[in-house]
């Protein structure tokens, strides 16, 4: 690292990560405080150790960044761009700025946890001062603890302890001016950075998204507005997109969980009759906090079991098998519906998301490591904590998991969440004719109702590349062979 030199006269630097708005953002409130000019900062991370983006969240990325910009040229300042090894280039920025100190909020994979412990306390040695914050996560993960002291396991009473304390917060408003540095350090062009997929540009269908923390903002209130009150009940209806949809606007920190936490409570409390499924909502806001302890504290999560046990399971190398999962071509409608939605938008319902994820893993018994990457690539809202510990979850092998011999079966699924079959005719353009006592299992069929709707297995659409019963039968051999070994 280049040697920094402070200056107890010079700017600070905000360097932002995934913190990429201004109100509630606790680095920037402690910045403005020590009242000297503030170099906004954002490092594309190009270091060894930390794990980049996926192509889609490399667009939305492309997207918050511009509206970061935007957002802080409004208020008198503007984003520095560098890319390349983070700590080297903010130690640069120091050096040729005469930078006093350092702000930023904490995040809590293993690279960007090893990589900010030793750049903390390389620029404490050349006297700035560091401030770190905590604006992810409504409770860290070293917060809380069972009786005996221990990291939780369980979420149940992971979530009554977080119940506790999650609302004893202060959030903070944007400024609304930033004072900028007689000079500017030199910035990248985000244009070069090549964010945005071209030749071809496989986004065109991520127009269902704004980027950045109007965007957020405005999901959020749109969220509580038309479908906060059916959430319980709409969070499992594909066809109804009764999600909330904030979670790429949370990722890259767009808009905080204690906004979220504050204005979903806050309207409970003025709408009583919305107070259990806000609950729900809530619930799903602390899995967010709880998957990024489990990550904190078994740093390898994404790429080992967290179950040891699940280290001996027999997985497959089924290429053909992958390759038709991955294109939504495996003759099960539910999962094709999935995976061509995620093609498409960046994004995958989260029911059809654990309906897929178990096809993979147990329908073809593919190392679930292999599809936590595939959705790392392809999900704008792919994230460092949840994706590998929802994939383990499902798998079986993870924290408070569901057990590896429940086998979702894609037929019922659909049957059950989307009955009329509107989400897999959206999607799966073949099967838009059949009658929806079908639509789940196109095989089963007649032959004339087939004719009508247009649709030739085997030719218009897949024949099923597994059969259900067969393919659960050697996934629960597979898990007995495991528990008798």
């Amino acid at each position: 690292m280049p040697h920094a030199t402070a200056s107890r006269d010079g700017p600070v630097i905000l360097w932002f990560r995934r913190d990429l708005r201004l109100h509630d953002n606790p680095a920037l409130y402690e910045a403005v405080k020590s009242g000297r000019p503030i170099i906004p900062l954002y490092v594309l991370e190009e270091a060894d150790g930390v794990r980049g983006p996926g192509a889609a969240a490399r667009w939305w990325l492309d997207g918050s960044l511009r509206a970061l910009a935007a957002d802080l040229k409004e208020a008198g300042s503007k984003l520095v761009l560098r890319r390349g090894d983070a700590a080297r280039i903010v130690a640069e920025v120091v050096e040729k700025t005469g930078a006093s100190g350092v702000y930023w909020n904490r995040l809590y994979d293993d690279g960007a946890v090893a990589r900010d412990k030793r750049l903390k306390a390389d620029l404490e040695t050349a006297d700035l001062k560091v401030c770190t914050c905590n604006g992810a996560l409504l409770v860290e993960p070293w917060v809380l603890k069972t009786k005996t002291g221990t990291p939780f396991k369980v979420f149940t009473p992971f979530w009554n302890a977080m119940r506790k304390v999650a609302g004893d917060f202060v959030i903070h408003a944007a400024p609304a001016r930033l004072e900028a540095p007689t000079q500017w350090p030199e910035s990248e062009s985000l244009d070069s950075w090549g964010l945005h997929p071209t030749a071809p540009d496989w986004s065109k269908g991520f127009d269902v998204w704004t980027p950045g923390e109007q965007g957020a903002r405005h999901r959020l209130a749109d969220f509580i507005e038309d479908d906060l009150k059916s959430y319980p009940r709409a969070r499992d209806e594909p066809a109804s997109e009764g999600s909330s949809r904030l979670s790429p606007h949370l990722h890259w920190g767009e808009i905080s969980p204690r906004q979220i936490w504050r204005a979903v409570e806050g309207t409970a409390h003025r709408h009583p009759h919305v107070g259990s499924a806000a609950d729900k909502f809530l619930a799903e806001l602390a899995w967010r906090d709880f998957n990024h302890g489990i990550l904190f504290h078994h740093p390898d999560l994404p790429t080992k079991n967290y179950k040891d046990a699940f280290d001996a399971l027999p997985w497959s190398t089924n290429s053909k098998g992958l390759a038709a999962w991955k294109a939504g071509k495996t003759g099960y409608p539910m999962v094709d519906a999935g995976m061509r939605q995620l093609w498409a938008t960046g994004f995958m319902h989260n029911r059809v998301r654990m309906i897929a994820a178990s096809f993979l893993i147990k329908h073809l018994l593919i190392d679930w490591r292999i599809g936590e990457q595939w959705f790392w690539d392809t999900l704008v809202d792919a994230d460092e904590a949840n994706n590998p510990a929802n994939w383990q979850w499902v798998a079986g092998s993870g924290a408070d998991a569901s057990p590896f011999f429940r086998i979702f079966s894609p037929m019922g699924q659909g049957d059950r969440f989307d009955p009329q079959g509107d989400y897999v005719r959206k999607w799966v353009s073949e099967l838009s004719k059949l009658d929806a006592k079908y639509i789940h299992a196109p095989w089963s069929a007649p032959d004339h109702v087939l004719a009508k709707a247009g649709v030739k297995l085997g030719q218009t659409y897949p024949k099923p590349i597994v059969d259900h019963d067969t393919a659960r039968k050697r996934a629960l051999d597979a898990f007995k062979g495991l528990k008798d070994g």
